[in-house]
């Protein structure tokens, strides 16, 4: 059996809302194992046979579709990729401390084109620190998130749909559900 975590994108937006427990019974549903929430935005940690992401991530999509009437973004992170992800000093320990907004991570389908990484790391300044990862975009703000002047339908335009958590929430995720 192998961990994976989906982050879910629109959970508990707008008309599309459950509460965890009834998340959790959809994932029991589709056949998963050790199916666990963190908080009440769409995400999810479970046991599942080994197999690709990109197959878990049609599994949960198809599932979730069939049983919520809606389609649902599911981006697939192992156990491993999480931990990754929370120990990932994505900026300077200084530059960290001297912002006032949170450390945004944005988990992407797949790598960014190099055309696509350029152009977006063009977008980046004194007041938005981007680091583009393998298929992880983090932005560091220098205040709240609604405050920048970030263009983020742009930035989708770029590298595709996205669903953004903030790095604290990964690393909560990441020693509460997946530690070695």
């Amino acid at each position: 059996m192998s961990r994976y975590a989906a982050f879910l994108r629109g959970m508990n937006v707008g008309r599309h809302r459950l509460t965890n427990e009834e998340l959790r019974a959809h994932f029991d549903s589709m056949g998963f194992l050790d199916v666990a929430t963190f908080r009440a935005s769409g995400n999810v940690v479970f046991a599942g046979e080994a197999a690709e992401p990109e197959d878990v991530r049609r599994r949960i999509e198809e599932g979730l579709s069939g049983l919520l009437g809606y389609g649902v973004p599911a981006f697939i992170r192992t156990a491993a990729e999480v931990r990754a992800i929370a120990a990932r000093q994505a900026f300077p320990a200084k530059r960290m401390a001297a912002s006032k907004g949170k450390l945004q991570v944005a988990m992407l389908f797949e790598k960014p084109s190099p055309s696509a990484r350029k152009e977006l790391m063009s977008l980046a300044g004194e007041a938005d620190r981007l680091l583009l990862d393998e298929r992880e975009l983090y932005w560091l703000p220098s205040g709240g998130i609604l405050d920048s002047g970030l263009d983020m339908k742009r930035i989708e335009g770029l590298l595709g749909a996205m669903t953004m958590r903030t790095k604290g929430t990964l690393e909560q995720i990441a020693a509460k559900h997946l530690s070695e």
